[in-house]
């Protein structure tokens, strides 16, 4: 299945849920992280049970400190 992750185009086997995602991405701390689907976040509870569609964009987006 391909799905689009910041734009870039990326293949993802059968059914992946977005905790499977930022595993294979190799993304282990999730503190600041914010993830939308098709332009709608996703509350961190529904990571494990979301699943991804066919085509799919994702944007992932990390929240940092600065001044």
């Amino acid at each position: 299945m391909v799905v689009f992750i910041n734009n870039l185009k990326r293949d993802l086997d059968g059914t992946t849920s977005i905790a499977d995602l930022l595993n294979i991405l190799q993304i282990e701390k999730t503190r600041g992280l914010a993830l939308a689907v098709n332009n709608q976040v996703v509350p961190k509870v529904d990571w494990n049970t979301f699943s991804f569609q066919e085509n799919d964009h994702v944007t992932i987006i990390r929240a940092t400190q600065g001044g």
